[in-house]
């Protein structure tokens, strides 16, 4: 297909994405009510470009295969945020509409993901065991992990909630917890899209940093924060090219990376991947960095919003990226991996 087939079709894909995901917040919330074990389907993706299969090498990443993965339970779908466990198989997700979807990637011999085992839906709790998705929280779009704890971020209702993992698994109950008062002056659905939890021994351990997908400041610049406590620490990331976040991750020691996105009529659909130190998010700061990689709808992407990462034995730095399909027939969702070989 010719570069201009493949803008015109992206623009198409683009708009038929946008147009999905503002109906797709009229609709009937759909979530799971009760912890479920399914079964996800996955169709191997061989090739990150279709048209150069043998191209690997995409700025300062590699590509190590991929998944579109699918099921026939109705609460499947929606994937915003994913963290890997160390030993890079066994990962907890988050829908947009409620759920914890907990699974395992299953590795081919080539060490390529080849399938999805052990798969599980269950609803997000609240504080009185009931779904928040009943109370109206729903439109869950972040999650970090540190020490058995998952924290998620909640779009709409601005709430960062905590759920104590290790102890109680899926039965979980979140306690929100405290956020600054400013953060109901976030623009609507354009808010909680990245938090992180930087571990022991790097800047900031222990902190959250919430980065917010497009509620921007006098400067036009993403609204940022690090939370401890009663102690906020405000500061911006540099909002460029028209990108918004989608989700962020910690990239040891030292670096915190972000996942953003791109759309508009006349580009279509594209990601990016900045990397940007940790040492750098102090009260008042502009923040900025390098992109690793950039990709649009000419390669194997879709509405990607879900970013983890994890270390191989051999030690091999592997981001997986997972992608929000609107609940749509005209969206996949995706499980891409890729390793970071360079900058």
């Amino acid at each position: 297909m010719t570069r201009r087939r493949w803008l015109i079709a992206g623009t198409v894909v683009a708009a038929l994405i946008a147009a999905v995901a503002t109906f797709a917040v009229a609709e009937t919330q759909r979530y799971a009510e009760a912890p479920v074990r399914i079964a996800v389907a996955a169709t191997p993706i061989t090739s990150f470009n279709p048209r150069d299969p043998a191209q690997t090498r995409f700025g300062a990443l590699e590509f190590r295969g991929g998944l579109v993965l699918t099921s026939h339970h109705p609460a499947f779908g929606g994937i915003s945020a994913i963290h890997i466990e160390g030993d890079g198989a066994h990962f907890i997700a988050i829908t947009d509409r409620g759920s914890w979807l907990r699974g395992r990637i299953v590795y081919g011999s080539d060490g390529k993901p080849a399938g999805i085992a052990d798969a599980e839906l269950a609803p997000i709790l609240g504080a009185d065991g009931k779904p928040l998705a009943a109370h109206g929280w729903y439109d869950v779009e972040s999650l970090t992990e540190r020490d058995g704890i998952l924290t998620i971020g909640i779009e709409r209702v601005e709430e960062i909630v905590r759920f104590n993992y290790k102890r109680d698994g899926l039965q979980a109950r979140g306690q929100p917890i405290k956020v600054p008062a400013d953060f109901k002056t976030f623009t609507n659905n354009k808010s909680l899209e990245c938090l992180a939890t930087p571990p022991a021994g790097a800047p900031l351990a222990g902190d959250l940093i919430a980065v917010t997908e497009r509620s921007l400041d006098a400067a036009g610049n993403h609204r940022s924060y690090v939370l401890n406590g009663a102690d906020v620490v405000r500061f911006s990331v540099k909002r460029s090219d028209d990108f918004d976040v989608s989700d962020c991750a910690i990239l040891p020691p030292g670096d915190l990376l972000l996942l953003e996105r791109r759309y508009s009529p006349a580009r279509g659909v594209a990601i990016r991947i900045r990397r940007m130190p940790l040492a750098s998010l102090k009260e008042g700061a502009l923040v900025d960095g390098k992109a690793l990689f950039e990709a649009d709808l000419g390669y194997q992407i879709d509405n990607m919003e879900g970013l983890g990462i994890h270390r191989t034995p051999s030690g091999d730095t592997v981001l997986t990226l997972v992608s929000d399909d609107n609940f749509s027939v005209l969206q996949r969702n995706l499980l891409l991996q890729f390793t970071l070989v360079g900058e």
